[in-house]
């Protein structure tokens, strides 16, 4: 068997602590993973993993092989992509995380214009709200709606929204426009849940603060399961406009306490600074950044 194809799997049985998880994300199955598993710990006289029925775990040694073993990779990697690169094709693929409602609803679009441009990579787009460390490296680039991302990354502005409150017409017809975030207590809210700020709705007045924790009646994870809920007068939404803008264009929703808007949050392309960072992966950012503002979408 090919050491570096046993070497690669162990890295991702290692990353995502599962046989068959590793598996699915390289195309094999699970006993061809296992088998060179088997093959390289047989060459090298030590276990690299623990496992149990329920998961899989590092041992000393293998987490020690595992921190070379990566490095090794990401070297080969790199100089793959470097003389590659000097044909000046950009080729390869690239697995990309974004939020859900942002990805589901922009990131086609963007995506196919640029495979227009550069037929010989492939993309694979996964969609989640939870926090991606880009070092785990699942992921080549990031999608991240925040104020500032961490450090150690590149990060490219592709775009920017506001955070702000909505409500339908009927909705304000049968029970008022609320104009202080007090009154919201006596409404019916929609919560947006797994953002960073967890029960809170968060406004700002005269570069003030405020967090309010609505009692709300319905919540999701999906912004356009709570737009099409606001729009059907179930309650008001604090929501980012990258996710209202249709309903705001329709009529559905409008902007209300707007002197509590949040200035506007970033949208970034971010991806791990490295000694040399693949064409394919710059290349996508900054052709993100480059199609946004051109098909401003929000």
């Amino acid at each position: 068997m090919d050491k570096i194809t046993s070497m690669k799997l162990f890295c991702r049985v290692a990353e995502l602590g599962s046989f068959s998880a590793a598996a699915r994300t390289a195309h094999l199955s699970t006993t061809m993973v296992s088998k060179h598993i088997a093959r390289l710990e047989q060459s090298l006289g030590v276990a690299l993993l623990n496992r149990t029925t329920r998961k899989v775990s590092l041992t000393e040694v293998g987490g020690s092989y595992y921190q070379r073993s990566k490095q090794l990779l990401d070297d080969l990697q790199e100089l793959d992509s470097s003389i590659s690169q000097q044909g000046g094709i950009i080729e390869g693929t690239l697995n990309i995380s974004a939020p859900i409602d942002f990805g589901g609803m922009h990131m086609a679009s963007a995506i196919e214009a640029f495979q227009q441009i550069h037929p010989n990579v492939a993309i694979q787009l996964s969609l989640e709200n939870r926090h991606i460390d880009l070092a785990d490296g699942l992921f080549d680039v990031v999608i991240r709606i925040t104020t500032a991302p961490e450090p150690g990354l590149v990060a490219k502005v592709i775009g920017s929204t506001a955070l702000s409150t909505y409500a339908s017409p009927g909705y304000i017809k049968k029970n008022g426009k609320p104009e202080h975030i007090e009154e919201l207590q006596s409404h019916r809210c929609l919560h947006f849940l797994d953002t960073p700020h967890g029960e809170n709705w968060i406004f700002q007045k005269e570069k003030t603060l405020h967090r309010f924790r609505p009692k709300w009646r319905f919540a999701s994870n999906n912004s356009r399961a709570l737009c099409e809920a606001a729009a059907l007068d179930m309650g008001i939404i604090h929501a980012p406009d990258v996710s209202v803008a249709p309903y705001i264009k329709a009529g559905a929703l409008q902007e209300i306490l707007a002197e509590y808007r949040l200035p506007n949050l970033h949208i970034y392309a971010t991806y791990l600074q490295r000694r040399f960072i693949p064409r394919k992966i710059s290349s996508f950012a900054q052709f993100l950044a480059d199609y946004f503002e051109q098909h401003k979408r929000w």
